[in-house]
């Protein structure tokens, strides 16, 4: 049995990284998967679904803003994905041990687990657990930046979820940084000034 970790959220300027951890049952279909990138938000929201409701276990992982300047962003995705293995074990406990589980993880660095575990580079566009994790974290993370763009509605947290866009940036060059802004990265210029 394969439990597929992916994270999102390592790019952006602002918010939580998140994590998630699946473990697919055999006779789900690959068919209905992809990397997370790759589909639409309105895709991702109903593989959300079927992926929650069919998962044998999954669980969502966080690290916050100010873990990831604390830490650094790959430290930060790393204790995500740890926090997403023990959200998914509790629900999962005396099979994670004995199935003879092992882990595979979209990247090239593994989180501290109880099971083994291995990295694969474009894992989430070739492992099915992987991908459908891919997707939880999206998703999940998605949700969060929504409900953080009804407190700082000036930052737009709904439209970039984040990222360094061009909005995002004059945003901070505008009203300074956000309460979730993550303070160790660098923010470029946006018509020759430097936030």
């Amino acid at each position: 049995m394969i439990c597929g970790i992916d994270e999102a959220g390592r790019g952006p300027l602002a918010g939580p990284v998140c994590a998630a951890a699946v473990v697919l049952p055999a006779d789900f279909s690959e068919g209905l998967l992809d990397d997370s990138k790759k589909l639409t938000a309105k895709q991702r929201e109903e593989l959300r679904r079927i992926i929650i409701n069919r998962a044998i276990a999954w669980g969502v992982g966080w690290a916050t803003h100010d873990e990831i300047d604390e830490i650094n962003i790959l430290q930060a995705s790393l204790l995500a994905m740890s926090r997403a293995w023990e959200a998914l074990a509790l629900a999962f406990p005396a099979r994670a041990k004995e199935s003879g589980l092992s882990a595979i993880v979209d990247g090239l660095y593994c989180p501290a687990l109880p099971i083994p575990c291995r990295a694969m580079v474009k894992a989430d566009a070739q492992v099915p657990a992987v991908m459908a994790a891919s997707i939880l974290a999206k998703t999940a993370r998605d949700r969060v930046m929504l409900k953080y763009s009804w407190f700082y509605p000036e930052y737009g947290y709904e439209k970039h979820k984040g990222y360094p866009t061009r909005a995002h940036r004059e945003a901070i060059g505008r009203h300074g940084p956000s309460p979730i802004q993550r303070l160790n990265f660098t923010v470029k210029p946006v018509q020759g000034e430097l936030f």
